[in-house]
């Protein structure tokens, strides 16, 4: 019993050195004394398993393990969720999937049964363990129960993710949002990610808030990407006075013509005709434009409230040219032609 003591000793201080490999023939010359109390037995066992997982020796910590287990069994002793785990961990380190998530879902059901909370590890253990085999709706449930007693931004990104892949929007977007309002989002891509979740749910003010509000702290840079998206986010909340001093920061800071052809919109819908006409015009300079057509529209509709009528009508003519835009263009140079024939009707 002493010489097993003395042998105890010789682990521990190997252990403190860092040294397993003496710190595991100090502990398996525990064992070999004859005659030590079941108890220090047991102990040392489990030690043994926990010192090969340190040393990454993961097949002899599994085998020591169930043997400690076994010793266990003929005691008729409960091993407790702790070992159930550790084995799980063992059994991930040798890729057997199976038996990790068996063993792991034993730890945690054990803890849930006596009203405690599982270590936040093991549910992170048996989550990548159902997202390993593809079953995402397993994935969700287990992380909506962790979010309940580990707050961690993480687990709220991933938790939208996981809603987006699943294709519950709302749930997403309220799952990024929680994560939001309790100051967990501070990268800039994350609070551009949350103002497109917004977007996505129809509820553009609130992309607006958080885009204005990170972009005034310094947390979002404001480039014209970003600058253009909050010009949108108000327009679409109906807030065209707001919309438009970034929707003109956004284009001030582009060399495509693009910006400058949705600022002319944006001055249009706010019928400031002849800002509109000149943004068109800038746009056709700088050049770049995807809907050129639409661009022409705007000029044609901008020129028309202008009462330059010549102008107008050439800037429909040139979007009948294209198919998507020949119906509207081709209405809206009616309209014209009969308000001008009242207005000589008119005289």
């Amino acid at each position: 019993y002493e010489l097993a003591n003395l042998y105890n000793l010789y682990a521990f201080v190997y252990f403190t050195q860092e040294n397993y490999p003496k710190a595991l023939e100090s502990y398996e010359n525990v064992i070999k004394q004859p005659d030590i109390p079941i108890a220090m037995e047991l102990n040392t066992k489990y030690t043994i398993a926990q010192l090969n997982f340190v040393a990454e020796n993961y097949r002899a910590g599994v085998k020591t393990l169930l043997e400690w287990f076994k010793f266990k069994e003929d005691l008729q002793e409960d091993p407790g969720a702790g070992a159930y785990a550790l084995l799980a961990q063992g059994y991930y380190q040798l890729n057997d999937q199976d038996k990790a998530l068996r063993y792991i879902e034993v730890a945690i059901n054990d803890y849930e049964k006596r009203g405690k909370v599982p270590k936040e590890q093991w549910w992170g253990l048996q989550r990548y363990l159902y997202y390993e085999k593809g079953n995402t709706k397993k994935v969700v449930e287990l992380l909506e129960e962790t979010l309940k007693h580990y707050q961690k931004k993480n687990y709220w990104l991933q938790l939208s993710s996981l809603y987006n892949e699943l294709k519950r929007e709302n749930e997403a977007t309220a799952a990024m949002e929680a994560a939001y309002e309790q100051g967990l989002l501070e990268k800039d891509k994350e609070l551009v990610n949350m103002a497109y979740l917004f977007l996505q749910s129809e509820v553009p003010y609130k992309a607006a808030k958080v885009l204005d509000e990170g972009i005034k702290k310094g947390a979002i840079p404001a480039t014209s990407k970003n600058l253009e998206l909050l010009g949108n986010s108000w327009r679409q909340a109906q807030e065209v006075k707001k919309a438009i001093p970034e929707m003109e920061k956004a284009a001030a800071k582009s060399d495509k013509g693009e910006l400058w052809s949705r600022l002319g919109s944006v001055y249009l819908d706010n019928d400031e005709f002849a800002k509109a006409a000149d943004a068109i015009e800038s746009a056709f300079k700088k050049g770049g434009l995807k809907r050129p057509d639409s661009a022409y529209l705007v000029l044609g509709m901008a020129r028309f409230n202008l009462e330059q009528y010549d102008s107008a009508r050439r800037a429909f003519k040139q979007a009948l040219k294209d198919d998507r835009s020949a119906d509207y263009a081709r209405q809206w140079m009616k309209f014209m032609e009969n308000e001008l024939a009242g207005q000589e009707a008119l005289k």
